[in-house]
């Protein structure tokens, strides 16, 4: 069980890049902090012996290995009051390729997961009447950029979850806002073809891309007591587009 005063949170999708930078900055602010992985066990073993997190492998769309995973989060440490959906998956594909099963993978990957995770966080919250969830979007579901349509459909879902899931849980005193990140030097920013970088590096502000660390700490200040009065909003990380 953690301290008394200890926060306790649950980072999906811990084991790559961005979701890495999250975890290691709540832990940086005295969370405890639990983080899922699927296949990137090796990374994801590092992780966890660099920051004192703790590892729980799961597939998100799967009711079953969401309950227990959640479970086995709550069994450790007693309550979740910080859950970050970070997890998500992207595919490089033109429209008219993108086969039904292709749809729906990306679909399930970014919001069937993020449906399940905190259906089964939130009860908790709703007990405690307290709580904070942080929605990772990304700027596709909000710009017109040339990214595959069904990874732009998932994130712009994002934010209808935001909006609607934070005027149903603000009579309980749970917090929901979602991290609009832009072009980002790892990650998925690694599969921007050289034409799309120079194009947005164009048309940014900063002039570059952003760093994973820069997202965690607008992650962190939302998860804290100091964003209390931050509720239903899409904070963009994005260097100015």
């Amino acid at each position: 069980m953690p301290a008394s005063d200890a926060k306790v949170a649950l980072v999906t999708g811990g084991s790559g890049a961005l979701g890495g930078a999250i975890v290691r900055r709540l832990r940086r602010d005295g969370l405890e902090v639990v983080f899922t992985f699927n296949a990137h066990e090796k990374e994801a073993g590092e992780l966890a012996e660099s920051s004192g997190a703790v590892a729980f492998r799961a597939d998100l769309t799967d009711r079953a290995q969401v309950r227990a995973m959640v479970k086995g989060a709550l069994d450790r440490f007693g309550r979740i009051d910080v859950l970050v959906n970070n997890a998500g998956l992207t595919q490089v594909m033109p429209f008219a390729l993108i086969e039904e099963e292709d749809w729906d993978r990306v679909l399930d990957a970014n919001l069937k997961s993020m449906f399940l995770v905190t259906r089964e966080v939130v009860r908790g919250m709703i007990a405690r009447k307290s709580g904070v969830i942080v929605n990772i979007g990304s700027l596709a579901g909000h710009r017109l950029l040339e990214v595959p349509v069904h990874y732009a459909t998932a994130k712009a879902g994002v934010s209808g979850f935001t909006l609607a899931l934070a005027g149903e849980l603000s009579r309980y005193k749970i917090r929901v806002n979602s991290v609009v990140p832009g072009l980002l030097e790892a990650g998925v920013g690694r599969m921007v073809p050289e034409k799309e970088m120079a194009d947005y590096l164009r048309h940014c502000a900063a002039g570059r891309p952003g760093r994973m660390d820069e997202v965690a700490e607008v992650v962190a200040f939302l998860a804290s007591d100091a964003a209390a009065y931050v509720n239903a909003q899409s904070i963009f990380v994005d260097g100015g587009i």
